[in-house]
């Protein structure tokens, strides 16, 4: 496989130009007015126009090309052009609010995702919005529903999912994450390049059969197909990506690169343990088109990511407490962690569409994980009162040890996974009718050894684990058994999974008298069966039936009426599986969750620029749950489904131009979801993530309309703070603090899309360039995702010791695109 990456890596830097022509001109609205930051597509490229409304677009020359000019509130318009290799048309329009343009039998994209309940995201929106791991997950954590307390993690939950629920989708392929990551800081990139992203689609819940067997979400991304040559460079002080894509002269072959590193020290080296760090997080990713006919084309995705985590703590000192009673923990380390994740992938995708009514799509994809998590940490602490003396030299240091003690840490895991997948996708159009199915076979391999265990001791005494086994009155009383680690792992599995996947989905769309209805109804089922070594074979399988329904009234108003819902079963994947033992139990069942979502999407002008307010209110019934603690970002399962839960709650997003010429959001999410098990009562499950304000805002000083200003604000509320290992999650059910971050972007445009420079300028050979700082975390909010619970021997209690995130941090950015 490294011998095709370098070709194409040859192949995309040589740049193949090809024949093109130039379609530009102004956008208006009704008034006249030009729109900035309108979208306008083909099927193979896309630009937005700049804040006086005009844009400039390549499209390839001598075959008819369908033109989509669009925004947010406005009635499309899609037309077709032909035209000759460097001919340069000139076409102006006319978006109107609420009258039918030029006709289209097909449904548009903009109105699919609004009556489906999907959100769109612009592409450019996600590369420009600052955050600490920028990209389409930064994003996401603005929109309401979604939630994520780590700002160098790409995971999140989803409206009381956890981070195994969520799918995500590249192509039409799916896209699987290492499995043996524990913090944020260790993930460094996410799989989505936002260099090659042409389309984002999210949709948080209700999702239609055609998507896969997990609970709570479904993020689909689409990467673009060039049409010239072209490229982009981005620079930062956290590492930098680039990009090259280019099409052959016969206009068959056209391939995208994309190139990314990541270095993580400037968060780490700002929190409050002094550590060496050595991260290295590296990736190249491709997305080759072959069109062998009008017919039949041929695609490749592949990735390569090697990264390498190397952290050696030194010392470590975290204030808590309050004011009248402050605490200190101030830990001295000796040992390093090496971790090393390394992922291959690579999917072939064959579509064939014979008739405008008929496609079909065959897809075979290989996914390969090598990690390796190794550590040895032994950790001295003391914890005590803190001085507050203002006249003591001693100022803030420990005076008064309450509890001394050491803890070691060691780890020896290995994990080795390999993913096939073949499937097959087809839709045929009928009239108003709309079919799809498909069909999907997945083998997992998986190898895995799992070797760790824990010593701690408390002031001279080795803590043992609190079970009956090990009761002891030390030291009153001398205990003479062998010592044994507080925690200890030891597991070797080799698990292999077959699974066969179906589904059936039919749309109808029609009239009911002026008004406009959508119908969807669809079927999935899902078969599969664990096996392995010393494993006692077990099959298993699900039916999952889901629909949709919306309705747009004939009124003056422009709202829509939304309402999905279903039987959603999460088939247990290879980590579901495995116990806080190590031992894979086959006999786990697919968790089940029955969903009803109810929406509205209410579309309006103000101050002459158009809104969109969208409410959705939901409620999750779930059942046969496998429940599990969350360790940063480790999720470890019970691997036994003996608890039942519910979550329920709304969503609101308010989205328009706040500011002429820029989209901004606001977001606000209530959410309860609650879990028990047997007969008891319910608690909070460690996603009950109660109340959530995010806001994205866009803005640029009016007198200079380039010096713009990117703001990325979330607030939530506190997270349940776990529990100590052996303890009862029912007597831990305090919460961490509240989450607030706010990262902002500052920067000026040196060249913006449609600027006029004179062929010597040495702007002139770019599209744009980029120059600015961000600030993350820009008022130093302490924040903490999980508690240490350190035991003091004297008081016998257990202090729960915030692990804060990283403080305020700047960065300086470049970027270039061609």
């Amino acid at each position: 496989m490294k011998y095709l990456f370098l070709f194409l890596f040859a192949f995309c830097s040589i740049g193949v130009f090809s024949q093109t022509a130039n379609v530009q001109g102004i956008i208006f609205d009704e008034d006249n007015t030009p729109i900035p930051f309108a979208n306008i597509s083909s099927p193979s490229t896309g630009t937005v126009s700049n804040s006086n409304g005009f844009y400039r677009l390549s499209i390839p020359a001598n075959q008819t090309v369908e033109l989509k000019i669009s925004y947010v509130g406005f009635k499309p318009i899609t037309l077709k052009l032909n035209l000759k290799p460097n001919q340069v048309e000139e076409l102006n329009f006319v978006l109107n609010t609420n009258v039918e343009q030029i006709g289209e039998v097909f449904l548009q994209n903009e109105e699919r995702a609004r009556i489906e309940g999907v959100t769109t995201l612009s592409p450019e929106t996600v590369r420009k919005i600052p955050g600490a791991n920028a990209g389409v997950e930064n994003l996401l954590k603005t929109l309401p529903g979604v939630n994520s307390n780590n700002e160098l993690s790409t995971q999140y939950s989803v409206r009381g999912g956890n981070y195994d629920e969520n799918l995500v989708y590249v192509n039409d392929i799916q896209i699987y994450r290492p499995f043996l990551i524990r913090s944020g800081q260790q993930e460094g990139l996410s799989f989505v390049n936002t260099d090659l992203v042409r389309n984002v689609e999210f949709s948080a819940g209700g999702f239609k059969a055609r998507y896969g067997d997990k609970m709570s979400s479904v993020l689909d991304i689409e990467y673009r197909r060039p049409v010239s040559f072209g490229g982009s460079f981005e620079a930062s002080f956290l590492g930098g990506s680039a990009s090259v894509e280019g099409i052959s002269k016969d206009k068959k072959l056209s391939a995208i690169l994309g190139l990314r590193y990541r270095d993580n020290s400037l968060f780490v080296n700002a929190k409050d343990v002094e550590a060496n760090f050595k991260p290295r997080f590296a990736d190249v990713q491709t997305f080759l088109t072959y069109q062998f006919n009008s017919k039949f084309e041929l695609s490749f995705l592949g990735n390569i990511a090697i990264n390498s985590y190397s952290y050696e703590p030194i010392t470590r000192q975290t204030n808590f407490g309050t004011l009248s009673e402050p605490k200190a923990l101030l830990v001295f380390y000796e040992g390093e962690e090496e971790d090393r994740y390394e992922t291959y992938f690579g999917a072939f995708k064959a579509t064939y569409k014979p008739t405008d009514n008929y496609t079909a799509k065959l897809i075979a994809s290989a996914y390969h994980t090598k990690e390796q998590e190794y550590f040895d940490i032994l950790a001295n602490y003391r914890l005590g009162s803190v001085s507050t003396d203002f006249g003591d030299g001693n100022l803030g240091e420990v005076e008064f040890t309450e509890g001394a003690g050491s803890q070691f840490t060691h780890a020896r895991n290995n994990l080795d996974a390999l993913i096939f997948n073949f499937q097959h996708l087809a839709s045929y159009q009928i009239d108003e009718h709309h079919l799809e199915y498909g069909a999907n076979f997945i083998h997992e391999d998986i190898r895995d050894r799992l070797q760790e265990y824990e010593v701690i001791d408390s002031a001279g005494f080795s803590i043992r684990p609190p079970l009956p086994d090990f009761a002891n009155d030390q030291p009153y009383e001398a205990f003479e058994a062998p010592l044994v680690a507080y925690q200890s792992i030891r597991a070797l599995n080799s698990t292999k999974i077959d699974r066969i996947t179906a589904f059936l989905q039919w749309s109808y769309r029609t009239r009911v008298g002026n008004s406009k209805l959508w119908m969807n109804a669809g079927l999935r089922t899902q078969a599969w069966r664990v096996s392995g070594k010393n494993i006692n074979s077990n099959t298993q399988q699900i039916w999952s039936p889901r629909a949709q329904i919306s309705l747009k009234p004939n009124w003056d108003k422009d709202m829509l009426f939304r309402l999905s819902g279903g039987f959603y079963h999460q088939p247990p994947f290879y980590r579901a599986l495995r116990d806080s033992t190590g031992t894979v139990r086959p006999t786990v069942k697919a968790q089940k969750s029955f969903h009803i979502v109810a929406g509205n999407d209410y579309s309006f002008m103000i101050w002459n620029r158009p809104f969109k307010l969208i409410t959705e209110a939901y409620y999750k019934k779930l059942d046969d749950v496998n429940p599990y603690t969350i360790e940063n970002v480790r999720i470890r399962y019970r691997a036994r489904n003996d608890a039942e839960a519910y979550a329920y709650g709304l969503d609101m997003r308010l989205n328009g131009q706040f500011v002429p010429g820029t989209e901004s959001w606001f977001s606000f999410g209530y959410l309860k979801t609650e879990e028990r098990q047997g007969n008891r009562e319910y608690i909070s499950r460690p996603t009950d993530q109660r109340l959530k304000f995010a806001a994205l805002f866009q803005d640029y000083i009016p007198n200079i309309p380039k010096l713009k200003l990117y703001l990325n604000l979330v607030y939530n509320t506190g997270l349940p703070g776990g529990s100590p290992q052996f303890e009862d999650p029912y007597d831990f059910q305090t919460r961490l603090p509240d989450y607030q971050r706010v990262d902002v972007g500052f920067f000026y445009a040196l060249k913006e899309p449609g600027d006029n420079f004179s062929k010597n300028h040495w702007l002139a050979n770019f599209e744009s360039v980029d120059v600015g700082f961000e600030v993350f975390n820009m008022f130093d909010r302490l924040n903490s995702i999980t508690n240490t619970f350190v035991r003091d021997v004297s008081t016998r209690n257990q202090y729960a010791i915030p692990n804060f995130l990283s403080p305020r941090v700047f960065n300086v950015k470049l970027s270039v695109r061609l």
